[in-house]
């Protein structure tokens, strides 16, 4: 009888611990770490969200996209991303990277062919073509591209859109991050906010 009270009295303990917790890290500090984002840094709690001209916006039915996630570019005279392996490609819902390995005869034939599109699209040879335009990332959401390849895509989106190559050149230079804290990864070109900055220069925005 005693072993039976004092395994009641274990479980309620192991019961209250269990309430406790989950009030705490499952309700009050999701609560507070979105207030305080709300407060602190509005835009960047809403999504990163961005208008047609380039301004920042909390309200989705004003945004062309977010700064965050990257999306598919249909129109062929603005800069195109990198490939996405997210369903059917950018999809925030099915966020993940391709599991094939770099051996995979599957990954090795559509980088092939990745390449020769992207070549010829750009009129380059396909020794040319940088490696993030014919691999996708690791979520299938990088909103960024890196430099070489928005480089490689300037002249093609100059002619489309009539503008000099030089404007474009300095629009590429203009909207070219550096590395995260000066160390981490590579200077890389957010192609939402390129691609709004060639629209308005063209006269498109």
């Amino acid at each position: 009888m005693k072993d039976l009270h004092d395994l009641f009295r274990q479980s309620l303990a192991g019961l209250r611990v269990l309430v406790v917790a989950t009030l705490l890290l499952g309700l009050a500090y999701p609560l507070a770490v979105t207030g305080f984002a709300a407060v602190a840094a509005p835009w960047r709690s809403e999504g990163s969200l961005v208008t047609a001209d380039g301004s920042r916006t909390t309200d989705p039915d004003q945004a062309v996209g977010s700064e965050l996630l990257g999306q598919s570019v249909t129109d062929e005279t603005l800069f195109q991303p990198r490939p996405s392996a997210a369903g059917d490609g950018y999809d925030p819902l099915s966020s993940y990277g391709s599991n094939l390995g770099p051996e995979s005869p599957e990954l090795l034939a559509a980088i092939t062919e990745r390449q020769a599109v992207v070549a010829e699209r750009e009129g380059v040879e396909v020794a040319d073509v940088p490696p993030d335009a014919v691999t996708a990332s690791g979520s299938g959401l990088d909103p960024d591209i890196s430099v070489a390849y928005a480089e490689l895509q300037a002249p093609r989106v100059a002619a489309a859109n009539d503008l000099p190559e030089d404007e474009v050149d300095a629009l590429v230079v203009a909207h070219t991050e550096g590395r995260t804290l000066g160390v981490l990864g590579e200077p890389r070109v957010n192609v939402l906010l390129l691609n709004v900055a060639v629209r308005e220069a063209a006269g498109r925005g």
